[in-house]
């Protein structure tokens, strides 16, 4: 897998859970730890995009 098709699917995955997380927290059954994990592993997709992307 080359890096720019490898970054590619890590922002569709940042993308993903970017609207897991705003529907997790639009819902009223959702917990506060497990939209935090969510948000930690889009930081840390985040992260690793930024630096295979430089």
């Amino acid at each position: 897998m080359s890096v720019a098709s490898h970054v590619e699917e890590l922002r569709k995955k940042h993308q993903h859970l970017s609207a897991a997380v705003e529907k997790a927290q639009k819902s009223p059954g959702a917990s506060d730890q497990e939209i935090a994990a969510m948000k930690r592993e889009k930081l840390r997709l985040k992260e690793q995009i930024s630096r295979l992307a430089h």
